[in-house]
């Protein structure tokens, strides 16, 4: 729990309780010379109300109840009521419900756009139909030797084709290159393989503030959604020729995860030594390339590719990630830990070291 969070759970507490002082003034169990005033006994109610909704909205933050804005601003209409009519404190009353309602507003906010998340989760996953088909070696055949090292070591060979994925992944990140601090971000992303899709959603803060981000791949085409408190759009691209690309290869590189996609229609591979293969993926009338490099037992231990940075960039960059750890996830051996760079003409910039866990193949609940 960060410490903005804690500093709004304690406000609200606080107030609450300021409000049962109200409510215990009203029944004379007390002579708070705050409350002098005109203070009837026909609104104990309502303060008793105003008290326990903003206590049990101080909870649900407490419990990461994602609609606690709900009983929030409810508690503040109400409290709101009761300072007008009562109570002669009525500036700082106020000023306390206007920033309760701004934390209630980027609440609201932030679970607009999970929900959003949401239905988009639902749509990719809705479309995607595959057959149980089992991988035999006849599959990886005519591979380059590289690949079929790698799909044989993954663990894939023998199995059943993954259908869809979904894992969670944690990280640190850096937004521009002369940035000293890290940023903590976690997030959880969706995958389907026969018709190839994904969502990508991200929660992370910036000066104490949530930020949320969402990437979209579907049907060959990608779009980037970024918002400071969930209102304030950062970041809003779509329909783009690059970002569609840079997507296109991004669901390529990705492919690391659930290795049996290697096989699917709509890659080809592309022999350039022992230790590499080029990868392509045309897909809805876009196409993007990789390289994939491997070690002599078949682990992946890099991928890289030419990939836009910006929709305003003349060029693409040179993306790099680099393989830190490798584990056994639900029977698949697969990169857990990376770290994402872009080789700028002023040197490599790191921007993203994440873990990947919680993996969970086929069988997604909608």
């Amino acid at each position: 729990m960060d410490l903005i969070k804690e500093l709004l759970i304690g406000l609200i507490f606080i107030y609450g309780l300021i409000h049962l002082m109200g409510f215990f003034n009203l029944f004379n169990l007390s002579d708070l010379s705050k409350f002098k005033g005109s203070i009837y006994k026909n609104q104990r109610v309502l303060w008793l109300a105003s008290s326990l909704l903003f206590i049990f909205t101080a909870v649900l933050l407490i419990l990461k109840v994602d609609w606690w804005w709900a009983t929030a601003i409810f508690s503040i209409i109400l409290s709101q009521i009761l300072i007008i009519k009562v109570w002669k404190y009525r500036k700082i009353g106020t000023t306390t419900n206007i920033i309760i309602l701004f934390t209630a507003i980027i609440g609201f906010s932030l679970w607009n756009f999970s929900l959003q998340v949401k239905e988009e989760r639902k749509d990719i996953l809705s479309e995607n139909i595959m057959t149980d088909q089992m991988i035999t070696e006849d599959f990886i055949k005519d591979l380059p030797i590289p690949v079929k090292g790698w799909l044989n070591f993954s663990g894939v060979v023998g199995e059943k084709q993954i259908k869809t994925v979904y894992l969670r992944q944690k990280g640190l990140m850096k937004l521009k290159p002369d940035q000293k601090d890290w940023i903590e971000a976690e997030a959880e992303q969706y995958f389907t393989i026969n018709k190839p899709a994904f969502i990508w959603s991200v929660k992370t803060s910036m000066l104490g503030i949530p930020v949320v981000g969402r990437d979209l791949f579907k049907n060959g085409q990608g779009s980037m959604q970024i918002k400071l408190g969930g209102i304030l759009p950062v970041v809003d691209v779509s329909k783009n020729t690059k970002i569609n690309e840079s997507t296109i290869q991004r669901f390529l590189g990705e492919i690391i995860w659930f290795p049996s996609a290697a096989l699917s229609e709509y890659i080809t591979w592309e022999s350039i030594d022992n230790n590499s293969a080029k990868a392509t993926m045309t897909y809805g009338g876009y196409t993007g390339s990789a390289v994939f490099y491997f070690d002599k037992t078949g682990k992946l231990t890099k991928f890289e590719a030419l990939r836009y940075r910006d929709i305003n960039d003349e060029k693409p960059t040179q993306w790099v990630a680099k393989v830190k750890e490798y584990k056994n996830i639900n029977g698949i051996n697969m990169p857990t830990k990376l770290e994402i760079s872009w080789i700028l003409d002023t040197g490599t910039f790191t921007w993203y070291k994440f873990e990947i866990y919680d993996v969970i193949f086929n069988d997604i609940l909608l």
